[in-house]
């Protein structure tokens, strides 16, 4: 069968790795072709010695805009223009499009008689454009996939008439083994932050809906209760384009002046984007994913994977990963006195700090495995073409 993969960003992040993973644990079923911008997704594909193709990309947002919606809605009819004519010159038996602005760019081009396949990842704010958005995607696609029960609600609200189907995404096992690093080792490589009592981290792009204001705060509270703790903020403010929709930019500059207001300064590691996150996972006390809301929650069934405890936010599709209690728990965003409360629930017994993070592991080998996500997939295809 192929299968022409369609993304609408150059940038590595959490879709982008479930597709990578995708990817892997298809070869052999699925003679794959990737199209995207240039950058790091296209040599990462490359590096699994799959055929790729550039394309034009967008960075607009759903927000109405007299400017940068027209210059999105251009960017994604030129892309569409070209994944037309890559459908037609590779043969392609499924079109998938790896996220909503790639999904428009389907929607555009009318690659029929390939059945396109619109992957979900994201719940975009309401209003005219999200609506008309997914009424297109919905009535263009042959199958949408969403990421979580929550996305499938709001798929399913914008857009009645979508044909959704929920696939989880997947963790890779194989990079993601606490077999490969003890948690010592892992502290050791951290230096005077490994050497902190308890070691908290939040693994997000930075951006205001991902809540590392509330870490930060949590973190602060902790410290005042006499809790030798430290945070380590692993991930970058990637999309600082204008047309995004949240400025990324103030919202690092803030968090510095947080810390800095709060007497942290020497409490908080800024990381940046790292190659060795499972390491970093696995020197943690407790993952922490305050978002104000998630549709899925990547670093939950990473960190799970490793072992971790989590507490992550109660909005969103966290509620498909985590069962309160067993591997962590689930809290209202931006309650900083909550979370603070919850990661020394965790920490005060390390009996239940180990067997929470024995219950992620044994969660994610049930049910977030590449096969397990690769066998749906695979499912979906065959029957869009049936």
């Amino acid at each position: 069968m192929r299968v022409l993969y369609v993304n609408h960003t150059a940038h590595v992040s959490g879709g982008e790795r479930s597709l990578l993973i995708l990817l892997a644990a298809l070869r052999g079923e699925v003679d794959a072709v990737v199209a995207a911008p240039r950058g790091p997704l296209l040599a990462a594909v490359g590096a699994l010695g799959i055929p790729t193709v550039e394309i034009r990309g967008t960075a607009g947002s759903m927000r109405l805009h007299p400017l940068h919606t027209t210059r999105a809605l251009a960017e994604m009819s030129l892309a569409a223009v070209q994944v037309r004519r890559i459908a037609a010159r590779s043969g392609a038996d499924v079109v998938h499009a790896n996220s909503i602005r790639a999904g428009i760019v389907l929607s555009l081009a009318g690659v029929s008689p390939a059945p396109a396949v619109v992957h979900v990842r994201d719940c975009l704010p309401a209003g005219p454009a999200t609506t008309a958005t997914m009424r297109l995607i919905g009535a263009r696609a042959a199958a949408v996939v969403a990421n979580s029960s929550y996305t499938a609600s709001f798929i399913s609200r914008s857009a009645p008439a979508a044909r959704v189907s929920v696939i989880h995404n997947p963790v890779d096992l194989a990079r993601f083994d606490p077999a490969r690093i003890g948690r010592a080792a892992a502290r050791a490589r951290l230096g005077a932050a490994g050497e902190a009592g308890v070691l908290l981290g939040v693994v997000a792009q930075l951006s205001p809906w991902k809540g590392q204001d509330t870490a930060i705060q949590a973190l602060r509270i902790l410290r005042e209760e006499g809790v030798d703790a430290h945070l380590l903020l692993i991930g970058s403010a990637k999309f600082l384009a204008r047309a995004t929709r949240f400025d990324n930019d103030a919202y690092v500059r803030g968090l510095h002046a947080s810390i800095d207001a709060a007497g942290l300064a020497g409490r908080v590691s800024w990381l940046g984007e790292r190659e060795d996150v499972p390491e970093l996972v696995r020197a943690l006390d407790v993952l922490l994913l305050p978002s104000r809301e998630e549709p899925f929650g990547r670093a939950l069934i990473e960190a799970m994977a490793m072992e971790v405890p989590v507490l992550a936010t109660d909005v969103g599709g966290t509620v498909d990963i985590v069962e309160p209690g067993r591997q962590g728990y689930l809290l209202a965003p931006g309650d900083p006195q909550a979370w603070a409360r919850a990661v020394r629930d965790v920490v005060e017994s390390p009996d239940r700090g180990a067997a929470m993070g024995r219950a992620g592991r044994e969660r994610v080998l049930r049910a977030f495995t590449p096969e397990h996500h690769a066998e749906a997939v695979l499912g979906l295809y065959r029957r869009v073409t049936a």
